[in-house]
């Protein structure tokens, strides 16, 4: 898969709650994780991320909106229950992404949802757990841009196989050709031939 994402949350205070987001941010292959104006024990947080992500994925605590820096070209994706925000079923995952999740009992911040490039809703009747919410947000990425087998219209698994992946020829070397066509053609001594043995 294409490109990266990052994951955080924003104002949180259950320690476990991120450490069971991280824990899942490292499975599906995240490529940084970070909190914003929040509360975190790594200590506490080990509870639930018994993989250790801190250790092997990057970890960014920032203390504020305007403190938090994201990579060039990340778009920052905000889920929340908001009115106007997208349905994640119906939403394209752009490819180097931030998500960010709000606190556990409120929303993301005004400053946080402003600075969003999208807001993101996941369709359901109330809100459910951080976790939760990050593995659905997280797999719904894997399933819109991965490289898988479309699923069939009946139940069971898929009908054909994935067709392998087809290469072009180099893009370099088109150039090259592009450039020698344009280039004046050198004078060949017509007593000369080529030899095209390999050497």
């Amino acid at each position: 898969m294409r490109g990266y994402f990052g994951i955080g949350v924003e104002r949180i205070s259950k320690s476990v709650n991120v450490g069971t987001l991280m824990r899942t941010a490292h499975a599906f292959g995240a490529g940084f994780v970070f909190t914003v104006d929040a509360v975190y024990s790594e200590r506490e947080g080990g509870k639930s991320d018994t993989s250790g992500a801190t250790g092997h994925v990057p970890y960014y605590a920032f203390a504020d909106v305007a403190a938090m820096v994201l990579p060039e070209n990340c778009d920052l994706v905000g889920i929340e229950l908001l009115d106007g925000a997208d349905d994640l079923p119906s939403f394209r995952h752009p490819r180097r992404a931030a998500y960010v999740l709000g606190p556990e009992r409120g929303i993301l911040s005004p400053e946080m949802i402003q600075r969003c490039a999208y807001t993101v809703k996941i369709p359901m009747r109330f809100s459910v757990n951080l976790g939760i919410a990050g593995a659905i947000v997280m797999y719904d990425r894997l399933l819109n841009l991965g490289r898988y087998p479309a699923r069939p219209l009946t139940p069971g698994g898929p009908l054909e196989e994935l067709p392998g992946h087809e290469f072009g020829p180099p893009r370099l070397r088109r150039q090259l050709e592009r450039h020698r066509a344009a280039a004046p053609a050198e004078s060949l001594d017509p007593s000369e031939e080529l030899d095209d043995a390999p050497v």
